[in-house]
């Protein structure tokens, strides 16, 4: 194919790579950034580095191989920019004008950014893309198949999403016969919480309001309740879901607080509530999207989102 063929001459003619995650990284992006530093590092001739611009990095991802590797500046002048699980170029932290992007994504949402755009939103993660792209060009070993595979199972939590095929069984079919080790994964995953997390779920859970005759859910976390725990960023990832996993509820509002803006996470369980995130310049996917407001207070959020709901029409009110 003609695609294969550009990414594969566009790596090979650049003398330095830089591979970026988002901001406020998952285990998705930073999975798929370093599943493909560890393939292209094997190429001495060049110089690659990892980058992500946040100032936390998920801490249970740490046994990730050449996790320990990122780096929190770009520091190759005019680097091929290799981008992962990101859906547009404000979601980097970095300026990226003028540079050669090669743009590997699965968010239907995705502003096609790159020089070259490597974007399937059938698919269940951004490493599943980029393990059937670079299947074509390298050897997956197991340094490789840890990351991709700790990516897919993340971003499928667990193999439980919509977006979850026959064909993503084989994709981790073939990481663990490489030597992934399923239970080693899992547990890093979910068995390492800092307390500052569960003291956090606390203070979530006690803001949690049902609205909608039940069928929106939503969550508030406060500047206050941040300090108070000693929370960060990572810790607040996953929040969204306790909501939504109530028997009545169909969207999940997660609202959050911080220094200079009002992060929100969006989940449901079967109506698209992209929608609503594109309205406000985020994206993500059918039943998980994401946004941030700067103009507005807590409260103010989340009225404004339930309008949105309403004005949307997604799901009937009996």
């Amino acid at each position: 194919m003609e695609i294969l063929k550009r990414v594969k001459d566009t790596i090979d003619n650049a003398k330095a790579i830089t591979i970026l995650s988002h901001l406020n990284p998952d285990a998705d992006t930073l999975g798929t950034a370093l599943g493909i530093y560890s393939l292209l590092i094997k190429d001495k001739s060049k110089k690659i580095e990892v980058v992500n611009a946040s100032g936390h990095l998920p801490i249970y991802l740490d046994f990730l191989p050449y996790y320990q590797k990122i780096k929190n500046k770009i520091e190759y002048e005019d680097s091929l920019i290799i981008t992962c699980d990101c859906g547009s170029l404000d979601r980097l932290g970095f300026d990226m004008t003028g540079r050669e992007i090669i743009n590997i994504d699965h968010h239907k949402s995705n502003t096609m950014y790159g020089f070259i755009n490597i974007v399937n939103a059938e698919y269940a993660s951004a490493s599943q893309v980029a393990f059937e792209l670079f299947s074509h060009f390298y050897d997956i070993e197991k340094d490789t198949a840890q990351c991709f595979y700790t990516a897919l199972l993340s971003d499928t939590q667990y193999f439980t999403t919509s977006s979850v095929s026959e064909e993503v069984f084989h994709v981790a079919k073939t990481l663990i016969s490489l030597g992934v080790k399923p239970a080693e994964v899992a547990y890093n995953l979910k068995q390492r919480n800092p307390l500052s997390a569960l003291r956090l779920l606390e203070k979530a859970l006690g803001s949690l309001t049902l609205r909608k005759d039940a069928k929106v859910a939503t969550i508030a976390v406060t500047q206050d309740d941040i300090m108070a725990t000693g929370a960060t960023i990572p810790d607040m990832e996953g929040l969204v879901d306790y909501a939504k996993s109530l028997a009545t509820v169909e969207i999940a509002i997660c609202a959050m607080e911080l220094p200079s803006s009002i992060r929100i996470s969006l989940r449901s369980k079967h109506v698209d509530i992209s929608e609503v995130a594109l309205a406000f310049g985020g994206g993500g996917h059918k039943v998980a999207a994401g946004f941030s407001f700067k103009q507005y207070s807590l409260q103010e959020s989340i009225d404004i989102i339930l309008n949105k709901i309403e004005e949307l029409a997604l799901f009937k009110v009996e």
